[in-house]
Formats: structure tokens, sequence, C-alpha cells
């Protein structure tokens, strides 16, 4: 499921558990379909730290003498 589908029915359950109530079966699907949702933030948000590199250390700036 692509990421545009996942927040679509999730956001499909939530007007739906506002409206009217959810039930049983919908439930753990939101929470699986949010949890999905979240593991896939979390990895994209480590691959972005992952990438990031300190190159050298600047002692004459005010940033703690680190430069990116």
């Amino acid at each position: 499921m692509d990421i545009d589908s996942l927040v679509q029915r999730i956001n499909e359950l939530a007007r739906k558990a506002k409206a009217e109530g959810l039930t049983e079966e919908e439930t753990t699907e939101r929470a699986n379909l949010r949890e999905i949702y979240l593991d896939n933030i979390r990895r994209n948000f480590r691959q972005q730290l992952d990438t990031i590199e300190i190159v050298g250390e600047d002692t004459s700036k005010g940033n703690g003498g680190l430069t990116h």
C-alpha cells in the first residue's frame, strides 16, 4: 500500500470514528495502519539523520565549532 492510500484510509476511518464509531475490525485496522505510517516516518527520519555528516571544526564561529 502506498503512503497516499495509507493516509487516505486512515483519514476515512478517523471520519467514520467521529461520525458513527468503528467496529472492532476497523479499530484494529486503524491501529495497524497507524503503526505502518509511523514506522515509515521513523525510517525516513532515520535515513535523513544517517546522511548528516559533520565535515569539520571551526572554533572561530559561535556555533560550538561545528560546520556543516
